[in-house]
């Protein structure tokens, strides 16, 4: 009823995809698909979907699923998710029932198509550069949401960003 199908068009990689598919890896589950910075077009959404439409662009972070119950969760906190935790794109268990496979971990987006809950989706703006969206879904918002926590984006205040992995 809530989940969004898509076709994945583009997809990043970062350091953290390399990590999981290196063979000496001694938490990757095989088969392994990584990619967690995914973009492409809807092609069908459930019936209780109102805001995303067939052809939409649209994108999927490094989370696709958690428990959709606690605090956190209801407030877009996905990543501190109270029970069980949350699933990343890739490699974790699914653990809350909402995304099907047929090995009990989720699959990333070196894929065909990817179909997550609504919640998990993120639209594309009109106009932006859909190859150029998979960025922003992982170290574009790991910056971002800081910034926005601590109302840095209101202005009148001085930031410094150190580099770390990449970022920054």
């Amino acid at each position: 009823d809530h989940d969004v199908q898509f076709d994945v068009k583009f997809c990043g990689i970062c350091h953290t995809d390399v990590h999981y598919a290196d063979p000496n890896s001694q938490v990757t589950k095989y088969p392994l698909v990584p990619g967690h910075e995914l973009a492409g077009v809807v092609t069908k959404v459930g019936r209780k979907v109102v805001d995303v439409k067939v052809g939409d662009e649209v994108g999927v972070g490094c989370i696709s699923d958690s428990c959709q119950e606690c605090s956190y969760c209801q407030e877009g906190e996905e990543q501190a998710c109270e029970k069980g935790g949350h699933s990343m794109t890739y490699n974790a268990d699914t653990v809350h029932g909402h995304i099907k496979t047929g090995t009990g971990w989720t699959q990333g987006g070196y894929c065909g198509s990817m179909t997550v809950h609504r919640q998990y989706i993120v639209k594309v703006p009109q106009g932006y550069p859909l190859a150029m969206t998979g960025p922003i879904l992982c170290a574009g918002i790991t910056m971002y949401s800081p910034l926005k926590h601590w109302k840095c984006t209101e202005g009148g205040k001085r930031v410094g960003i150190v580099g770390i992995c990449g970022l920054g």
